[in-house]
């Protein structure tokens, strides 16, 4: 079985407002953005191949002198989903599972990308996720609010990992039914499979904003150990 991982690394990154040019290019304690992620992919040793997504030229100059090998450069689309659904098509006949990972996510840690990949194996789609843990409300007409019961409310991560024929065919059913999604596990929602949560014990957040870059600069400083991973059962 090989393994590649598509590396999303074509966001626009409007919500940094001009603070950087390209936040996955961005410094981050002494190197790109985009380095974290694939030291943290090449640490692990999952991945046979690397589909590594870009948005222009100039783009792809930059990533190339951090880019793990072997590696395939894929241009983005107007939306993520246009950008995975590229990258899936480039993929040679030898990949049987396939890690979709968000490049603004760079604190993601190679033992978990490990773990992930033995529960994708077992069950054909595991994501990376961790409980949510404010009081969420919803709004209602006549500004009304509704507490949503949080107790098996899950915030999504990258990694996610699927077996290639699941993926390949959830994102070809969003295609046909013109829909929009904002992360892999809902478009594999779509043939009713059940996806497998791991549970991150670490930070892992996605940097949107310039205070962001900084707390991941203070995360990356601190390094914090927490306790080991908890698997849970698939969700139906």
């Amino acid at each position: 079985m090989k393994t590649a991982a598509i590396l999303l690394a074509a966001g626009r990154g409007t919500r940094m407002a001009g603070a950087v040019a390209d936040k996955i290019l961005a410094p981050l304690a002494g190197r790109p953005v985009f380095a974290h992620s694939v030291a943290a992919f090449a640490a692990s040793g999952v991945a046979d191949l690397y589909v590594i997504v870009h948005r222009d030229r100039r783009q792809l100059l930059a990533l190339a002198a951090h880019a793990p090998t072997p590696a395939l450069f894929v241009r983005g689309g107007r939306e993520r989903q246009d950008s995975v659904a590229a990258a899936l098509a480039a993929l040679p006949p030898d990949i049987t599972h396939v890690f979709i990972h968000d490049c603004a996510r760079p604190l993601v840690r190679p033992e978990l990308l490990r773990a992930l990949l033995a529960l994708a194996r077992r069950t054909r789609a595991a994501v990376l996720a961790h409980r949510v843990t404010d009081t969420i409300k919803e709004t209602r007409s006549g500004g009304t609010l509704r507490t949503v019961p949080r107790e098996n409310l899950w915030a999504m991560e990258t990694p996610q990992v699927f077996s290639r024929d699941h993926i390949t065919r959830a994102y070809a059913r969003v295609a046909a039914k013109k829909l929009r999604v904002t992360d892999d596990a809902q478009a594999v929602e779509t043939l009713g499979h059940p996806i497998a949560l791991l549970e991150n014990p670490h930070p892992n957040p996605k940097l949107t904003t310039p205070t962001d870059l900084a707390w991941g600069e203070f995360l990356l400083a601190s390094n914090a150990t927490p306790r080991p991973p908890i698997r849970r059962k698939p969700r139906a």
